[in-house]
């Protein structure tokens, strides 16, 4: 259940010492083909890593052979030097596979200012061993090595009659969109062209990466990249295709959220009866960043009108409702109605993991769910503790 579980595709991880602990910390995945086409998206923040200002343009003509990530520094504000590390990354693949420099995207996550000369010999001279470890079944050592301070690794498939999808994710801190802050790689040995790659794997983050808000912090080197080897020989119907995409996305989506940063509960927040769709994301968005709400469902307290004062917080030119006809359930239970008291707060469990908030708007007929996670103490020490 990995990368390597679609045909043509091969998968390592090792250990460079990109991490002070020893842990695998450089992947590679490889597409064998016949095809190689591809597909990616980027994260929206203006503040782009280097490895992102060079894979925005590798992606540029639908054709990627190969995706090197490593863990334990995001080369990122590394300036020219940095920009030159991940260039001299994906020549180095490149020589080594065979294949063209500008088919090789490059990803790299940790700690932002990190890429000095040292990084840079560990991640270019880790290029030759990685490759040499390739194997049809190395998807599992692949995920192990992107990892941060996740605590376990995020693995998925999917697929249809004859053809299938595998992926893998990291990301445990700083999920927001767009794309939380994760690098995520997708393979499948399905024969379509990028142009359906992209339409598909667009569709599908829409409504999946881009709905994980876990702490509303972005991060500047987001990647999610699909590559397609077509060794299955089947075109499939690409609407078949996006649903069977969307299906693993969000697999890995809620396996982020699940291992999000020091949280106790993971809550969707669903609002209903919106206007549009993009108003019921707007409000959903409001409610998962109140710092308010998030520490009132770590307490297991169903504070409703934290709820509503966040959702009031959107102005009525992004979403269009009625303050005072709003119902709140919490857990399956109805807590606000029509923005006054309904039923007994007592009757709502917030001791389980799962939390469920349903926002009903009452202003037309659309609805969407953003994934997040409650503010503990925990988060807080984990991210003042991260630099060291």
């Amino acid at each position: 259940m990995s990368v390597t579980t679609p045909a043509g595709f091969e998968a390592a991880g090792i250990a460079r010492g990109l991490k002070s602990t020893g842990a695998l910390d450089l992947a590679l995945v490889v597409n064998r083909g016949p095809s190689n086409a591809a597909a990616a998206v980027f994260t929206s923040n203006r503040c782009k890593a280097n490895p992102i200002l060079w894979s925005e343009r590798v992606i540029d003509d639908g054709v990627v052979s190969a995706v090197i990530l490593n863990s334990g520094g995001a080369n990122c504000y590394t300036g020219s030097f940095g920009f030159q590390t991940t260039h001299q990354t994906a020549e180095a693949v490149a020589e080594t596979l065979g294949v063209a420099a500008a088919d090789v995207i490059v990803c790299s996550t940790g700690l932002i200012g990190t890429g000095d000369q040292v990084f840079r010999d560990k991640v270019v001279g880790g290029v030759a061993p990685v490759a040499a470890a390739l194997r049809a079944d190395g998807g599992g050592d692949a995920a192990l090595a992107i990892m941060t301070t996740d605590t376990k690794p995020k693995q998925a498939v999917a697929g249809g009659d004859g053809w299938s999808i595998g992926g893998m994710a990291k990301g445990a801190g700083m999920l927001a969109p767009g794309l939380a802050t994760m690098l995520v790689v997708i393979t499948t040995d399905a024969d379509l062209p990028s142009a359906a790659l992209d339409t598909a794997l667009r569709a599908a983050t829409r409504v999946t990466f881009d709905r994980l808000d876990s702490d509303g912090c972005m991060s500047t080197n987001d990647t999610v990249a699909l590559m397609a080897s077509g060794a299955s020989g089947i075109t499939p119907d690409v609407a078949q295709f996006t649903t069977a995409l969307t299906a693993l996305c969000h697999d890995l989506a809620l396996q982020l959220q699940a291992d999000a940063e020091g949280a106790s509960h993971d809550i969707t927040i669903t609002v209903v009866n919106a206007e549009e769709e993009d108003q019921a994301v707007v409000v959903a968005r409001a409610v998962s960043r109140s710092n308010l709400f998030k520490a009132a469902i770590f307490g297991n307290d169903p504070n409703w009108g934290r709820v509503l004062a966040a959702a009031g917080t959107v102005p009525e030119a992004e979403a269009s409702f009625d303050p005072y006809n709003i119902d709140v359930t919490i857990n399956g239970v109805m807590i606000c109605k029509a923005g006054e008291p309904f039923e007994d707060r007592d009757l709502i469990d917030l001791t389980p993991r799962a939390v469920t908030v349903l926002i009903d708007l009452h202003a037309g007929t659309e609805s969407a769910s953003i994934y997040t996670n409650d503010l503990t103490h925990d988060y807080v020490h984990e991210n003042s503790a991260y630099a060291s």
